[in-house]
Parts: structure tokens; sequence; C-alpha cells
């Protein structure tokens, strides 16, 4: 998929991008699926499998608050993987969270508007946002198992235009989110103790 300006893209490009983006990191992750999972992944205090579990919950609660739309609060459903499935199960999983928050996009008007500790969003907010779960946990833990997959740039450039409007531009968008989420440095600008999007609709 062609990186595209922000103003160009509509819920449709933006649900595709949800998909696409849980399609590069799910086929990375099946190349370690053999691997440890119990190990950490990278920077994180959470094993690899337990961040795969953290990726199904963000990802269909993107998608729950999309369409409940609540004003001031998180939604009472919470999606798990099942912990005896087979990782590459699981990465189908993954999957399907993702469709489900395309659809969730492509189906929410302009003028929706829901909940989120980092700003109230809309529809294309809450794709960034899942498009940004996916990337950098997916690096996460491809690091974690050892495979060195880096985020293909043209996913990582609309997700940090729409989240991280005060990022430095010029760089290289992947290692630009990667600063952005406090896991890398840019030159010119120390790594980040403490990070936030903002969701707020632009």
């Amino acid at each position: 998929m062609k990186a595209q300006g922000l103003h160009t893209m509509n819920a449709t490009s933006w649900a595709a991008l949800v998909v696409e983006a849980a399609h590069e990191t799910t086929a990375i992750l099946e190349k370690g699926a053999a691997q440890d999972w119990t190990r950490d992944a990278a920077g994180l205090e959470w094993t690899c499998r337990t961040t795969l579990d953290h990726l199904a919950l963000g990802i269909v609660g993107y998608a729950g608050l999309l369409i409940a739309r609540p004003a001031d609060r998180y939604i009472t459903l919470f999606a798990s993987l099942d912990p005896q499935a087979p990782i590459s199960d699981c990465l189908e999983g993954i999957r399907i969270a993702a469709n489900i928050l395309a659809s969730a996009v492509r189906e929410a008007d302009d003028d929706v508007r829901a909940w989120h500790p980092w700003g109230h969003s809309d529809g294309p907010g809450f794709a960034a946002m899942g498009v940004v779960e996916l990337l950098v946990h997916g690096m996460d833990i491809s690091r974690g198992l050892g495979l060195g997959w880096r985020a293909p740039e043209q996913l990582c450039v609309p997700a940090v235009r729409r989240l991280f409007p005060d990022a430095p531009h010029g760089d290289d968008a992947t290692e630009t989110l990667l600063w952005c989420t406090g896991r890398a440095d840019l030159p010119g600008h120390g790594r980040r103790d403490r990070w936030r999007w903002d969701g707020t609709v632009r």
C-alpha cells in the first residue's frame, strides 16, 4: 500500500491500513511461532505471548469503543486469545480482531466520536491506534524472538502523522514511530521516558 497524505485518506483507506498492518505483523510473527513465547518482548515486562494477548484486547476494544461511542469510559467487552491455542491460531485471532476494527471504521459516519483517555477520536483515529498497536508490539515481539523485523515505512507514515502531530519530519518513519513510543533515539532527540499519542480529531 502506498503511503497517502492524511487529507486524501478516507475511512475505507484507513480500514485497509489496519488489515494490512495485521497481515504484515502476523506474517513475520508466524516465522517465530515455534519459538519460546514465554520470553519477554523487547523492552517490555510482558512475555511475547502476553503482548499478543494485549494486541487482541486493544484492537477489539477500539472497535467496541467506536461502535458503543461512550463519552467517558472504556467498554465492558474484553477480548482474549485461547491460552491453550498454538501461536499460529492466535495470529489468526489477531487478523480477525483487525478485520473487526476495520469493519467498525468503515461503518462509522464522519461525525462519530468515542472516548479514549488520550483524546476522543473518530474512525480514522481508532484505525491509527490499531495500526500503532500492531506495528509497535509486532516489533516488540519480533525483537524478543530474535526476528529483527522493521515495520514497513509506508504503514508507519500515516499512523505517525495522525497520532503524533509533533513528531519530527523528514526522518525514517519506522524509526520515528519507535521514537514516538519511547523505543528508540532519533538524531537530535533523546529517547522518550514517557509518551502518549494525541487521538483528537484532525
